[in-house]
């Protein structure tokens, strides 16, 4: 299964990158640029055509790819021949003017967009179910007395029903969470409906320093009455049944589900579990055991919502897709400035091991419902690492796309080229700062990996 999510997750990297090296390769080819080799994925060359100008290969290693277009690199022959200016032949890179240059690097980011628009289209074209519970809360200091939340300050209580968050209407727990999650201590007004009143609260989520995202302190509310039970689990081997509705454990009422975490964090070796059957009311024993990472053989679902989107037609998917693609990609950009206030970046920031791994996760845990449900569940991600790739790659520093636009844009102001030692000074800062951030990345990923 580890070996399958690994393969997954590398295919689906390989996609994103791949289809950001063809942006560049389509807007070379058509601002006359000559390309000399387009690579699918790296390391050593295993298969090579030529067709053309363009050697089509295919590397050794199925992730990503690149661009070779000629003169590229003309720059830095300039610059250890001492030369004060490059003079590139029409159909190189640095050859082509300005703003065929900016054109043929924006297409990388570009068409990381367009992809994803594509994907959510699809999507939001075939509908998608939706695995919920309802909008009401539980305050996450009725289970850990002493804690100061945003949600006790703002004065929710637990069983508040909360129907709209700054103007938004709340259909169920899914809706406040991602509201709270990109509104980082800023002020909503908040509507609840409370033993039948409704009040108007105001609601200022925290900074989650660990996933730079907000935070109130509340669980969800879903009433402790059992939708499934694991085969050979030890409930099933104590008798409970679909339908139970639980009341107690080891004498801590349950009025919701999440009132058993705290009994559970425990330990115990032995739960009594009184539960309603009908119009009987009994009690039993149900012996546990835990594994290291401290989960627990318990082995009982409860009742969740479910709901299906509808099937959207092509022109409404389309632009549905496109609505997601730039909410996204404005939360994306959100997200840059949030890395400056604190936030743990060792856990905030992904590398390529853990994106391999989260796509690999989202991969299988929707092929585990249906063939459909897991490209679904691939499609949806992807956009979102294919927008954050995106975003990344404007980013005005050297080596990336957006540092080569704004040397491009000097040099349209300027009307003469930049000269290579300045542009080749650029390029090693580059190096620097990517090397330094993929070690970052890279040390977060094992970090994560061990725990």
């Amino acid at each position: 299964m580890l070996f399958i999510r690994i393969l997954l997750g590398i295919a689906g990297l390989g996609v994103v990158v791949f289809v950001h090296e063809l942006g560049h390769f389509l807007a070379a080819r058509l601002m006359g640029v000559t390309v000399e080799a387009f690579c699918i994925g790296w390391g050593k060359t295993i298969l090579k055509k030529k067709i053309g100008d363009v050697e089509y290969r295919l590397g050794l290693f199925p992730v990503g790819g690149y661009c070779k277009m000629k003169g590229e690199n003309e720059f830095r022959e300039a610059y250890e021949s001492n030369q004060k200016a490059v003079a590139p032949a029409p159909d190189t890179f640095l050859g082509a003017p300005p703003w065929r240059r900016i054109i043929i690097s924006f297409a990388g980011p570009f068409f990381n967009v367009v992809f994803a628009v594509v994907a959510l289209a699809c999507v939001w074209g075939v509908g998608f179910n939706i695995q919920t519970v309802e909008n009401r809360i539980v305050l996450a200091s009725a289970l850990e007395p002493g804690g100061d939340y945003p949600a006790d300050r703002a004065s929710l209580e637990t069983g508040d029903r909360i129907i709209e968050i700054a103007g938004k209407p709340v259909e169920n727990y899914r809706d406040i969470q991602e509201n709270i999650a990109i509104n980082p201590e800023k002020a909503l007004p908040v509507t609840v409906e409370r033993d039948g009143e409704i009040h108007a609260l105001t609601l200022t989520p925290a900074l989650d320093k660990s996933t730079a995202t907000g935070k109130i302190g509340v669980y969800y509310w879903a009433d402790p009455v059992v939708s499934e039970v694991v085969p050979g689990s030890a409930a099933e081997r104590a008798g409970i049944q679909t339908g139970d509705r639980i009341l107690s454990v080891n004498g801590t009422e349950i009025p919701y589900t999440v009132a058993m975490i705290p009994v559970l964090q425990e330990r115990p070796e032995l739960l009594t579990v009184e539960y309603q059957r009908g119009r009987n009311v009994d009690t039993v024993e149900i012996p546990l055991s835990y594994t290291d990472s401290g989960e627990t053989n318990l082995g009982i679902a409860y009742q969740t919502v479910q709901y299906h989107t509808p099937r959207l037609n092509p022109v409404q998917a389309l632009a549905k897709g496109a609505q997601e693609s730039v909410k996204t990609f404005a939360l994306s950009v959100k997200s840059l400035g949030l890395l400056f206030r604190g936030i743990d970046l060792t856990q905030a920031v992904s590398g390529p091991v853990r994106i391999t791994m989260m796509i690999g996760e989202a991969a299988t845990s929707g092929f585990s419902e249906s063939v459909g449900t897991g490209f679904l569940a691939i499609a949806e991600f992807l956009a979102l690492i294919s927008i954050s790739l995106g975003v990344m790659n404007l980013l005005p520093l050297p080596i990336l796309d957006g540092g080569m636009i704004l040397l491009f844009i000097i040099e349209a102001i300027r009307h003469k080229p930049i000269n290579p030692r300045a542009i080749n000074a650029f390029q090693m800062v580059g190096v620097v700062l990517i090397f330094g951030l993929m070690a970052f990345a890279l040390f977060g990923d094992i970090r994560y990996l061990i725990h």
